[in-house]
């Protein structure tokens, strides 16, 4: 053992020095673990001596080693590949003529159920994600997931196999993927017939006898392929089989490689499966990391292939030209190997006769191609140069029928033993290299197989059609042993054969009936003249065969059927139905049409085989019907872009659109289904769609489709960070309470990939949102209530506002607008918008804005609004008088159905009925307003409280409240103060008396009044100690221009000489309304009277009543009123002077007597009987107008009781109380 360690060891330095490593290449495996072993202990003993980068270097060299015999055997079998055939001539450099293939990226696979060529029709090259054969493996953008599994799908022919080819040949030569240090390519084709157990290093080694004794681990990037799993025989049970980890242990071949496949063996290796789309689902989907297609050529690597493959550039356009004139022959170019045929067909007939006799039609094309094999076989194998095609009719048919045999089978590849049973020597199968290839390999020797689908169909259409012309035999017949065999008739065998290509659930015959109706044409019969043992014409078959055809599409076939069903009629040269389609499309008729069946079919098959790329659909080009979309569904699976709006769709359409989204092959980017009666449940089906892996919708748009809550929780649903929307419309439907948030949250979450979400209906209302919401710092729409107090500035502002308010998206329920300048203008614009949405506010606080009453009454139309649910109405200092209150109380009694609880209305002007309109609402029973806010502040309200309970009555609707006795002292007042200064309180009179207020009193009382002063025209303060200083503060209020006080009474309220002259100033200041003053029981005093003559003197002054009941007046101001009185005489009506002491003065009242209807109180008044007699005289001088005169208690004298007397007995006198 120390021996075979210190060998080791020198050899490990020889390979660092790169000395000598023909040893380790040639190692037996019986000592290949020793080997392992003593390497894996030098590699650890390196890593602990900190000699990393010896061991690092140690393992390299031994590494390439093994790489190196293993990719000098690769570039010798990749270097050169045989185009389209096998064994046919001399091969050909891949590097030189491979041209790139368009590859995508696809979601999950699973069976297709589509024939492969009617599939490359479809994908029409769209635009996806477009991956490289050497980027198979890396992550795209937004992909975090390591890839270690790629599944990559394509149907046969399409280039799969080159594929990888060119990347085993790149990495052998140096090229890409250099990181990979062993790249394994397993054929599947021989590991059907392994038998027995075997580990994974078993099989590899046995394939790659160069990595002989090699065990792969993961310290090893491997990449092991497995090309053509459509082939694979094994069971492969994923679910069922055992777990086997260690690649050295032996295991039946399935266990292997599910086991490779899934990652329990070699979970660090990457796994390449290829595999035609039908097998696909071999593979279970957890099992896949990425699922990418082959799609072929697109039209620029056409042109490409064309100007690599034709040297001289002029045919090459000519042929590039006559493809692009063809659409079966430009769709069928995506395929390499059709490239290929039709290179080597045109190149030929083009070169050698001049002839602009091309093929045009599928059959045409084929026909010569096999014609040219033919030739080209003979001319090789045999020597024989020919002018006309050597046909060898039994070899032919029998290959033919061989491929109609495996048609039937589903199978490409066939054996010896197969061509022995046909009759055919397989040493003679060489002459047809053009149409089978053949390959030699380890198991199963020599494996044959058609170079494509389409030529096996070719072939099988060609048997079918000699058996039916030359022998009247069906193949669809099976062969009676009887001598008398059934004869058919072409005509019956053609309508069985569109039978049953209808028939078919996954067009498997669609190419073979192209095929064999083609063969009809008399072209294309003379081309195989030679197989034709009978003769005649076939124009009536095809005649009657293409009126069969249409006939067939009143059963409404399936849309891929009907497709090729016009493909048939192409090959048939018949083109009338297209022509007719066309006609009306441009003639503009096509909406008025009333389409048939096969006209339907026909204008699906014109618009999916047009010449221009279909990218856009507009159902509003056709007829805005839900039919009409279902006819056109396949045109719509084709286009990238699907525009429907306004069509009259409903959720049927959504049932159909799902079936698109689902499909595998959708290209759908936008969907535009606005403005139809979609509802919940067809947004509910597309959501379906939204949540498949095939979908890659990015846009969608949803706008008016009568949407609720419940479709917007659907989309939420449906949507997640690796779905492809990007951009969602749904203006103009109902969110109901939810449904923004539940959508918007979407548009917040980074890692969901929408990112423009359109709710609202115009672009004003976008743009205040995204004002507000920088203002607010929130989305508005999320917020139910918008406190914009302040914030928004004048009417212009609130129209802007209002184009958000109107949404159905805003769902705002309460909206506060204080203080924010707005008018009438601005009240009119909130009112339409509200009017629009007016189900969701329930709370509108407008308070502090100068609406007046021409905007209360435009809101006033959202009151009358039946869904409007609005329960609290904030109106606050607002300018509103009587007439917006009745506008407000009219809009609230006509619409019964008025949700409106509270209403406040603080700080406006009600006028005289405005209280009493409203406060009539509150208590109507059918009426939902019951908290009616009039008053601004909490002790006004509470002060209201009180007195209604108090009077029994509500304060706000009395016009005289006299509360004597009632409130006590100047808490009282105060509190009743706080009720007197709101404008709604309306007294008029009111009554104060005996309630012990002084002059603190009088100061709130003053106070209120001068806050609210126009309305009270009486105030009794009677019985109360004022005093001066209590009247002082009063005059505040008299002082005040807008009073309208007219009765004053201050009986006995302890007033003298100054505060009588603080009053007379204060009223001389506004002397026009008062005309009952009362002064009564103060001592007021001649000084007193002195100050009231100014007063009554002034010519404004229309004062009617001056009470002066015990005021301690004397002659002297009795003579001042005298004369106050004489100079302004016309207004006076009643004068009270009881109680003083007059004295000779009362001669000076006389003088007024004469000119005044004064009531004349004068009751102990200490006059004299000069002055009575004086009186007197002067009443019987103007007796009509005294109604009363009070003289008791004075010395009248004889002299007076005569006057009296006289003053009685005139004729003129009107006394009607004497005392």
């Amino acid at each position: 053992m120390i021996v075979f360690i210190k060998h080791e060891l020198k050899l490990y330095k020889k390979l660092l020095r790169k000395e000598n490593t023909t040893y380790y290449r040639n190692v037996k495996q019986v000592r290949w673990n020793l080997k392992q072993t003593v390497l894996s202990m030098t590699l650890s003993f390196l890593n602990l001596m900190n000699h990393e980068d010896v061991a690092s270097a140690l393992q390299k060299e031994l590494i390439e080693v093994i790489q190196h015999p293993l990719k000098e055997g690769m570039k010798n079998k990749y270097h050169h590949v045989c185009e389209g055939i096998a064994k046919q001539g001399e091969s050909t450099s891949l590097n030189k003529i491979y041209t790139d293939l368009y590859i995508t990226e696809r979601g999950a696979g699973h069976v297709n159920k589509e024939h492969e060529v009617r599939r490359i029709e479809k994908n029409l090259m769209q635009q996806e994600v477009q991956i490289e054969c050497r980027n198979m493996f890396e992550c795209l953008p937004g992909q975090d997931r390591p890839i270690r599994t790629v599944l990559t799908q394509g149907v046969a022919g399409i280039g799969k196999s080159i594929c990888v080819q060119k990347l085993i040949l790149d990495w052998a030569e140096g090229k890409e993927l250099q990181d990979i240090q062993f790249i394994f390519p397993l054929p599947v084709q021989e590991l059907n017939l392994k038998r027995g157990n075997q580990s994974l290093m078993d099989i590899i080694g046995y394939f790659f006898p160069e990595t002989q004794g090699l065990i792969l681990t993961d310290q090893y990037k491997v990449m092991v392929i497995l090309d053509g799993l459509d082939e694979c025989k094994l069971p492969l049970s994923f679910h069922k089989n055992e777990i086997l980890k260690n690649v050295c242990e032996a295991a039946p071949l399935d266990v292997v490689l599910t086991n490779l496949i899934n990652g329990n063996l070699l979970p660090s290796a990457q796994i390449w499966i290829t595999t035609r789309p039908a097998a696909a689902s071999k593979i279970p989907a957890e099992c896949v990391d990425r699922v990418s297609e082959v799609r072929g050529f697109n039209d620029q690597q056409k042109e490409e292939y064309f100007r690599k493959r034709i040297s001289g550039q002029d045919l090459a356009n000519k042929i590039i030209e006559h493809i692009r004139e063809s659409r079966s022959l430009h769709i069928m170019c995506h395929i390499p190997v059709f490239c290929w045929i039709s290179a080597t067909v045109l190149q030929k007939i083009l070169e050698e006769t001049e002839s602009e006799e091309t093929p045009k039609s599928l059959t045409e094309m084929y026909t010569c191609f096999l014609i040219f094999q033919i030739v080209q076989g003979n001319k090789k194998y045999f020597g024989k140069n020919v002018l006309d095609t050597p046909w060898d009719e039994g070899l032919i048919l029998a290959l033919s029928e061989l491929a109609f045999q495996q048609l039937e089978e589903n199978s490409l590849i066939f054996y010896e033993d197969d061509l022995k049973s046909c009759g055919i020597d397989p040493s003679k199968i060489s002459v047809f290299s053009g149409l089978c290839t053949q390959e030699t390999g380890r198991f199963l020797g020599t494996v044959f197989s058609f170079v494509h689908l389409s030529i096996q169909e070719f072939l099988a259409a060609v048997f079918a059609y000699i058996c039916v012309r030359n022998e009247h035999r069906s193949i669809f017949e099976p062969q009676s042993t009887s001598q008398e065999s059934k004869t058919t008739e072409l005509i019956d065998f053609l309508k069985t054969a569109v039978d049953k290509a209808l028939e078919s659930d996954h067009g498997h015959l669609d190419l073979f009936l192209r095929f064999l109706l083609g063969l009809l044409l008399e072209s294309n019969e003379k081309l195989i003249r030679g197989l034709l043992t009978q003769t005649g014409s076939s124009s009536d078959s095809r005649k009657e065969i293409v009126e069969y055809i249409k006939l067939k599409f009143k059963e409404n076939p399936s849309p891929e059927r009907s497709i090729n069903l016009f493909y048939c009629l192409n090959e048939l040269n018949d083109d009338s139905l297209v022509k007719e389609i066309q006609s009306y499309m441009s003639s503009g008729r096509l909406s008025e049409a009333e389409l048939s069946p096969a006209q339907w079919s026909a204008l699906v098959f014109v618009l999916l085989t047009s010449k221009e790329k279909l990218e856009e659909f507009d159902l509003k080009k056709f007829i805005r019907s839900e039919e009409c979309l279902y006819r056109l569904l396949p045109v719509v699976q084709e286009a990238t872009t699907a525009l429907l709006s306004d069509c009259s769709l409903t959720e049927r359409s959504c049932s159909a659109l799902l079936k698109v989204l689902n499909l595998k092959s959708s290209t759908l980017t936008l969907l535009d289904l606005s403005y139809n009666p979609i509802q919940d449940f067809g947004v509910e089906l597309l959501s379906e769609g939204l949540k498949s892996s095939n979908c890659k919708l990015e846009t969608l748009r949803l706008s008016f489709c009568s949407i609720t809550e419940r479709g917007y929780g659907a989309l939420a649903l449906a949507l997640n960070p690796s779905s492809p929307l990007k951009e969602l419309d749904l203006r103009g439907n109902d969110p109901g309470d939810t449904g923004v948030k539940i959508i918007t949250h979407l548009l917040q979450d980074s890692t969901y990939k929408l990112n423009k979400l359109r709710l609202l209906k115009s672009a004003d209302a976008e743009e205040v949102c995204a004002s507000l919401t920088e203002s607010l710092g929130t989305d508005p729409l999320l917020l139910s209530e918008l406190d914009l107090s302040g914030k928004i500035q004048g009417d212009s502002e609130m129209k802007k506002l209002s184009h958000l308010l109107e949404d159905s998206h805003c769902r705002t329920k309460k909206l506060k607008l204080n203080n924010s300048s707005v008018t009438e203008e601005g009240c009119a614009a909130l009112s339409s918008a509200l009017c629009l949405n007016p189900s969701h506010l329930i709370e509108l606080d407008l308070g502090e804005n100068k609406l007046g009453n021409s905007g209360v009454m435009k809101l006033c139309e959202l009151l009358n609004n039946n869904f409007c649910k609005l329960q609290r109405l904030g109106f606050a200092d607002c300018c509103i008088t009587e007439k917006g209150y009745a506008a407000l109380a009219s809009a609230l009694k006509s619409n019964p159905s008025s949700t409106l609880m509270e209403l406040d209305l603080r700080g406006n002007d009600p006028g005289d009925e405005g209280v009493q309109l409203l406060t009539d609402l509150t208590k109507n029973e059918n009426s939902k307003l019951k908290t009616l806010r009039l008053l601004k502040s909490p002790a006004a309200e509470k002060a209201h409280a009180t007195l209604t309970k108090q009077l029994g009555a509500n304060p706000l609707r009395l016009r005289e409240m006299v509360l004597k006795g009632k409130i006590q002292g100047d808490s009282g007042l105060k509190q009743l103060s706080d009720l007197l200064k709101d404008s709604h309180c309306r007294i008029e009179i009111l009554g104060l008396s005996n309630s012990n207020i002084t002059e603190e009193g009088c100061a709130a009382l003053s106070s209120s009044l001068c806050s609210n002063p126009s309305h009270l025209i009486g105030l009794d303060l009677c019985e109360n100690k004022l005093g001066n200083l209590g009247v002082q503060q009063l005059c505040s209020f008299l002082n005040n221009t807008h009073c309208k006080l007219q009765q004053f009474r201050l009986k006995n309220c302890s007033i003298k000489e100054k505060g009588c002259a603080d009053l007379v100033s204060a009223l001389c200041s506004n002397p026009t309304h008062i005309n009952v003053l009362d002064l009564s029981k103060n001592k007021v005093g001649d000084l007193g009277l002195n100050q009231l003559y100014v007063l009554v003197k002034n010519q404004e002054c229309k004062l009617q009543e001056l009470l002066l009941k015990e005021c301690s007046v004397g002659e002297k101001g009795c003579a001042a009123l005298t004369s106050a009185l004489t100079s302004n005489p016309s207004h006076l009506r009643e004068v009270d002077l009881q109680g003083n002491k007059l004295g000779k003065s009362a001669k000076q009242l006389s003088k007024i007597m004469k000119h005044s209807r004064c009531h004349l109180w004068l009751k102990n008044s200490n006059l004299s009987e000069e002055g009575c007699a004086a009186l007197l005289s002067a009443l019987c001088s103007n007796p009509s107008h005294l109604i009363e005169l009070d003289l008791s208690e004075n010395k009248l004298g004889n002299s007076g009781v005569k006057q009296l007397c006289d003053l009685v007995n005139n004729q003129c006198c009107k006394l009607q109380k004497l005392r």
